[in-house]
């Protein structure tokens, strides 16, 4: 699941909104391993670009 998730996140980069809605179905799929290695990788990815969404659904997922 978790490079099914990168290729998702990927695919739909262009557009903030699918970018958020991808990355929250990815938490609910993936291992707490796994979710700790997507963080830094979307923040390395996708950092320059989505760093509040990646920073804000993160923090949701903490809070659940």
């Amino acid at each position: 699941m978790f490079e099914l998730s990168k290729n998702i996140l990927e695919k739909v980069s262009f557009d903030k909104a699918l970018f958020r809605k991808e990355l929250t179905k990815a938490m609910k799929w993936l291992k707490p391993d796994e979710k700790t290695l997507l963080k830094v990788w979307a923040l390395t990815t996708f950092g320059h670009m989505y760093k509040d969404v990646i920073v804000e659904v993160y923090r949701n997922v903490t809070k659940s």
